[in-house]
């Protein structure tokens, strides 16, 4: 600091050194007037600089601490304090089996989708189209098979439901097809009028049924008659649930007795069943034709489409795919990256804070790097000389290492916007680039900047002290037919002797009362 301080010193000594010759020059008059003199200068237009003088540190262009994105395991570390890296090296490394793996399947995954989009790029081949035609005639003998079995199991239905009613039921019923009566008395009164009643009315549903079902083939529609034999079972079922309360109730008599009413009883049971086997055959019958008329239809479309070829829209599909494949395999390889620590820029390891085996959290420190050999300046300007500076701005720097005679010429390159508070003290900091290399510079040096903020030629200055001013304006005296006059003025920039520009109301050769 104390080195600062004596440069600023002997810069001013100098600048006053300049005055005084540029004065001498310029028409100072010294005039007797009684018991003083009086202080003249003739004012020429004149070289002006006006420079603002800092202090600051040398350092890095880049100096950056390195730790993982991730926490984890350290595998490795790839170089020691004093290497010199390359940008893109990896320094350090974390355990990442499981990353390595998944970047394999995602980029198997997208290989797949690419040799799909080949291949409807490239058309179906004759092969693929036999195959295609095989599996529809596949499809339409089971869908024959199936069909065929639909129809044998609505026939074996009519068939169980026929044997209940006429063979089963009827045995205990007289006249059973025009006025159907039980042939043996039972308590349950209303079951019996139940088993009569259903018992006519299932006649008609059986001779319908029968006429309908042994004139149909494989061609015609069962869905329709797969219905009606639902409901006609259902509606069997329900006369045997009748049947069986009125023989479970039956009264034994000479003519009927207990061994015939448990007979009776049997036979309903074994009915019963048969139309619940009935039900499910036809069900699973169903099921197995609908399924077969699935498969037709998905055959005939792969067909379809084989034959077709590749549309557009399927091209533009399977793009989209490979997009996305494409998309996963990115994502993996980037988790995969977060295991790697790589140097950003050309540089040198100034610390290394891991080892291999070490388990270390997100974002610690584990290495440091500076560039090489590229520096610059940091300094931290007052905010009453910020607003002279601007970017790309020259300036001398001096380096107490190398002593106040030796200058290293440099440039603003940046100026924060923001301010930075330094001991209290609102400052802006800036950043200066040495334009030329030179490898007598090293970080951490302290800089003495002298910054040159403004330069003009053919400009008139006066000295900042005899300007006054008055309800907003500013005068200057002037020695005008021998008497003082003060003559208004328009001022510009202060340069760093101190004087003020003056951009209208003097012109060279009027002479400006400095003192009296």
């Amino acid at each position: 600091m104390q080195k600062v301080v004596a440069f600023i010193q002997a810069r001013t000594v100098l600048i006053v050194a300049v005055i005084i010759v540029v004065t001498a020059f310029s028409g100072f008059i010294w005039l007797q007037n009684g018991n003083g003199a009086e202080e003249l200068l003739a004012v020429q237009a004149d070289s002006f600089i006006q420079e603002v003088s800092v202090s600051g540190k040398v350092v890095a262009v880049d100096d950056v601490d390195l730790g993982f994105i991730q926490g984890g395991r350290v595998e490795a570390v790839y170089a020691i304090v004093g290497d010199r890296v390359g940008r893109g090296r990896v320094l350090a490394e974390l355990q990442n089996d499981d990353a390595r793996a998944l970047v394999l399947q995602r980029r198997a995954a997208l290989s797949t989708e690419q040799a799909n989009l080949q291949s409807l790029l490239e058309g179906t081949r004759e092969e693929e189209l036999a195959v295609s035609r095989a599996a529809v005639t596949s499809a339409e003998v089971t869908l024959s098979q199936a069909t065929q079995s639909l129809l044998e199991a609505i026939q074996d239905a009519f068939r169980a439901g026929d044997n209940a009613v006429r063979v089963q039921v009827d045995q205990f019923i007289s006249n059973p097809r025009n006025s159907p009566q039980l042939s043996f008395n039972t308590s349950n009164s209303s079951a019996e009028v139940a088993t009569e009643t259903k018992r006519f009315e299932i006649e008609s549903v059986l001779n319908e049924w029968e006429s309908d079902v042994f004139t149909l083939t494989i061609t015609d529609d069962l869905d329709a008659v797969l219905i009606t034999a639902k409901a006609n079972l259902n509606q069997v079922s329900d006369l045997l649930i009748v049947a069986s309360a009125a023989v479970s109730q039956g009264v034994s008599t000479g003519s009927v007795t207990s061994a015939v009413l448990e007979t009776y009883a049997s036979d309903v049971a074994t009915a019963r069943s048969a139309i619940s086997t009935a039900i499910t055959a036809l069900t699973s019958a169903e099921t197995a034709q609908k399924s077969a008329v699935a498969s037709l239809d998905s055959a005939q479309k792969s067909l379809t489409l084989l034959e077709a070829g590749a549309t557009a829209s399927s091209v533009a599909a399977q793009e989209a795919k490979v997009e996305a494949a494409r998309a996963q395999v990115l994502d993996a390889e980037a988790k995969l990256n977060k295991t790697f620590i790589a140097a950003p820029f050309d540089g040198v390891l100034t610390k290394v804070e891991a080892e291999a085996g070490e388990t270390v959290a997100a974002n610690q420190l584990v290495v440091s790097l500076i560039s090489d050999d590229v520096f610059q300046i940091e300094s931290f300007v007052p905010e009453i000389n910020i607003a002279l500076l601007k970017v790309d701005d020259v300036a001398r720097v001096t380096l107490d290492a190398y002593g106040e005679n030796t200058f290293f010429p440099a440039v603003v390159s940046a100026l924060d916007p923001a301010e930075t508070i330094r001991d209290g003290v609102s400052t802006y900091r800036a950043v200066l680039e040495f334009t030329e290399d030179d490898d007598r510079v090293k970080a951490g040096m302290t800089a003495n900047v002298v910054i040159t903020t403004a330069e003009k030629e053919n400009v008139i200055a006066v000295p900042q002290g005899i300007v006054e001013s008055k309800n907003g304006k500013q005068f200057v005296p002037v020695r005008e037919d021998g008497v003082t006059v003060l003559r208004e003025v328009t001022t510009g920039l202060i340069s760093s002797s101190g004087t003020l520009e003056i951009t209208s109301g003097l012109n060279p050769g009027d002479v400006v009362v400095l003192s009296e």
